[in-house]
C-alpha cells in the first residue's frame, strides 16, 4: 500500500468537488426529467422502489467498507488481502439481501403495480451499487479520489442517457425503472475492473480476519445510516397517498443531493483521520476532526441560504407549476444540509478514534425515534408533518453525536453554539427583516462569508490552499 502514490487531502477535495458536482447534476437534471415524464402516482411509486433500492444496496455493505478502511489504515496489512476479503463479504451479503428483500417485498407491499416497479428496479441496481462500492472504497482507501469521482461520473452520464433514451421511445415507467437500474450495473462493472487492473483482483488469498473485529457495531450502524435518508418514502407508504409522497421526495431530493458537496470534505478528511488515530497522533485527530466539523457547516450553510429563500423558484424552474406544492416542504427540509453536514462530521470523529460504540448507540436511537416521528407527525399532519420528522431526526443525531465525542465541550463552544446562532439569524432573523427573495440570499450569503474570515482556522487553510493553487499555476 504504501508503494502507491497518494493524494493530498486538498488534491483529493477537489478531485471528489468535481465528481461529486457532475454526477449529482447529472442525477439532479435527470430526476427532474423524469418527475415531468411520470405523474405524482407513478413517481410516487418510482420513489417507494428506489428507497428500497437504496436500502438493499447498503445491506450489501452495511458498514464493511468502513472497517476496511480502518484496517488498511494499519501498517504491515496487505491491501490485496483485504479488498479479496471485502469482495468475499460483498458477495454473501448480496447473496443473502436478496433471499430476505424477497420475502419482505411481498409481506409489506399489497399493490401489485408497486411491486413490479421495485422488481423492475432492485435486481441491476443493487447488484451495480455492490460493485461501485468495492471500486470506490479501495480508491477511497489508498486516496485517489480521481477514480472515485470517475466511477460516480460514469454512472451518472449512463444514468442520463438511458432515461434520455427510454423517455424518447416513451417506454413505460416499469421499462424506465429497468434500464434506471442498469446503468448502475454498468458503471459498476466498470469500477471492479478499475480495481483489478490496480491490484489484479483475487479471490483466492487468505482471508483478512481483522475485517471481522467489531464487525456487528458496523453492520447496525451501516444499516442505520442507509435507513434514515430513505426512512421517509418506505413508512409514509403506509400513512400518506402517493401522490403527497411524490411531493415529500422532490423536496427532499434536492437538499439530499447536494449534501454530497460538504459530504465530499468528509470523504476526504476520512481516511487521514483513521491513519492520525491509528498512528496515536490523537491531538492531530482531534485538530482536524474539529476543522472538517467546520468546513462542512459552513458550505452547508452557504448552499441552504439560497434554498431558503428561493424555494418557489428553485421549484418553479426545475420541475414545473405542477410541483409549486413541494415549495414549503423544500424551504423547510433545506435545513437539512446543516444538520446533516454537523451530524456526519461528528459521527465519522467516533469512527476514527474507536468509538464506534457510540455512534451506533445514537444511530439506533435515532433510527427508532424516527419511525415514530415520521408515523405520527404523517398521521396528523401528513405532508407538513414528514417534513419536520425529517428534521427532527437529522436534529437528534447530531446532537447525540455530539454529547458522546470526548471533544464535546470543544466543538459545542467552537463550533456547535455559534455556528447554530449564525444558522438562526441568516435564515429566520433574516426571513423576517426582507422575507424570501434574492436580495436576502445575496445580503446573508456576504455575512457568512464575513464570518468565516473571523475563524482563524478555517482562513489559514484557505489561504494555505489558495497560496498553493497560485504557486502551482505559476509553475
Amino acid at each position: 500500500m504504501d508503494s502507491i502514490r497518494k493524494n493530498s487531502i486538498g488534491r483529493n477535495i477537489i478531485h471528489l468537488f468535481i465528481g461529486t458536482v457532475l454526477s449529482r447534476g447529472i442525477n439532479a437534471v435527470t430526476l427532474i426529467i423524469l418527475a415531468k415524464y411520470l405523474n405524482s402516482y407513478q413517481y410516487g411509486m418510482f420513489s417507494v422502489a428506489l428507497a428500497f433500492s437504496m436500502v438493499m444496496g447498503y445491506f450489501t455493505d452495511v458498514g464493511l467498507s468502513n472497517i476496511v478502511l480502518r484496517e488498511g489504515a494499519k501498517q504491515g496489512n496487505d491491501i490485496k488481502v483485504i479488498i479479496g476479503s471485502y469482495v468475499k463479504l460483498r458477495i454473501i451479503l448480496l447473496i443473502a439481501t436478496f433471499l430476505g428483500s424477497f420475502g419482505i417485498i411481498h409481506t409489506i407491499y399489497e399493490n401489485n403495480e408497486l411491486i413490479r416497479m421495485v422488481y423492475y428496479l432492485i435486481i441491476p441496481m443493487v447488484i451495480g451499487l455492490a460493485m461501485q462500492s468495492i471500486g470506490i472504497t479501495y480508491f477511497q482507501l489508498v486516496e485517489q479520489m480521481q477514480y472515485v469521482s470517475i466511477i460516480r461520473i460514469l454512472s451518472s452520464i449512463l444514468l442520463g442517457v438511458a432515461i434520455t433514451i427510454g423517455m424518447i421511445l416513451a417506454i413505460p415507467p416499469f421499462q424506465i425503472a429497468f434500464i434506471f437500474g442498469m446503468s448502475y450495473f454498468l458503471a459498476g462493472l466498470y469500477g471492479i475492473y478499475m480495481v483489478h487492473k490496480s491490484i489484479g483482483l483475487t479471490l483466492k488469498l487468505p482471508f483478512q480476519k481483522g475485517l471481522l473485529d467489531q464487525i456487528g457495531l458496523f453492520i447496525i450502524s451501516g444499516l442505520v445510516i442507509m435507513l434514515l435518508p430513505h426512512m421517509g418514502p418506505l413508512i409514509l407508504e403506509n400513512t400518506m397517498p402517493l401522490a403527497q409522497i411524490g411531493l415529500f421526495a422532490v423536496a427532499y431530493r434536492i437538499p439530499s443531493a447536494l449534501y454530497q458537496v460538504p459530504g465530499i470534505v468528509g470523504g476526504a478528511f476520512y481516511p487521514v483521520l483513521f491513519k492520525h488515530y491509528s498512528a496515536g497522533r490523537v491531538q492531530e485527530h482531534e485538530r482536524l476532526s474539529v476543522l472538517q466539523f467546520k468546513m462542512m457547516v459552513l458550505i452547508a450553510m452557504l448552499l441552504t441560504i439560497p434554498i431558503f429563500h428561493a424555494a418557489d423558484i428553485i421549484i418553479a424552474f426545475l420541475f414545473g407549476d405542477n410541483w409549486i406544492l413541494a415549495k414549503e416542504p423544500l424551504r423547510i427540509l433545506a435545513v437539512l444540509l446543516i444538520l446533516q453536514g454537523g451530524g456526519v462530521a461528528l459521527a465519522d470523529g467516533l469512527t476514527t478514534q474507536g468509538l464506534q460504540g457510540r455512534r451506533t448507540t445514537i444511530q439506533l436511537l435515532t433510527a427508532i425515534l424516527g419511525v415514530g416521528l415520521y408515523w405520527i407527525l404523517s398521521m396528523l399532519y401528513e405532508l407538513k408533518g414528514a417534513v419536520y420528522a425529517a428534521l427532527f431526526i437529522e436534529l437528534i443525531a447530531m446532537l447525540g453525536f455530539c454529547i458522546m465525542s470526548p471533544n464535546r465541550w470543544r466543538l459545542l463552544k467552537s463550533v456547535l453554539l455559534p455556528y447554530s446562532f449564525l444558522c438562526t439569524v441568516a435564515l429566520i432573523g433574516v426571513h423576517r427583516l426582507l422575507g424570501t427573495s434574492s436580495v436576502a440570499s445575496i445580503l446573508t450569503s456576504i455575512a457568512l462569508l464575513s464570518f468565516v474570515l473571523l475563524d482563524v482556522e478555517v482562513r489559514t487553510v484557505m489561504l494555505r490552499y489558495i497560496r498553493k493553487i497560485k504557486k502551482q499555476t505559476a509553475a
